[in-house]
């Protein structure tokens, strides 16, 4: 399944709308690392609103995404974890390590907007 990347000025947005399987992860990864320079990207919104699931390659995808994208020059939010897939990523020991999260796609695009007006 193809995650819709969306451009919102100098931020992209990739909604995830279900879960995905492990091919469908690393190619939503090689797109948004692809499309980060292409766009002139400062920021990305991962929107994980819709998944209810998230296992430890998943977990670790996230991760190494968010390191790569911030080699190409900007900067990862994780939106919209949902309360049972945190619960249970905690009880599974998955850890977002570093990446900053937000609560919804909102928060998400206040925090980069904010950050990017005090490095501006």
């Amino acid at each position: 399944m193809e995650v819709p990347i969306l451009k919102q000025g100098d931020i992209l947005i990739a909604t995830v709308q279900a879960a995905l399987a492990d091919s469908d992860l690393l190619q939503l990864r090689r797109a948004l690392v692809e499309r980060v320079v292409k766009a002139r990207a400062r920021g990305i919104i991962i929107d994980l609103t819709a998944m209810d699931v998230m296992d430890s390659f998943a977990s670790r995808t996230m991760r190494e995404m968010a390191q790569m994208i911030r080699l190409r020059g900007a900067e990862t939010v994780i939106a919209g974890i949902q309360p049972d897939v945190a619960f249970a990523m905690v009880q599974l020991g998955l850890s977002m390590g570093g990446v900053t999260t937000a609560l919804d796609l909102e928060e998400g695009l206040a925090y980069l907007h904010r950050k990017f007006t005090k490095t501006s």
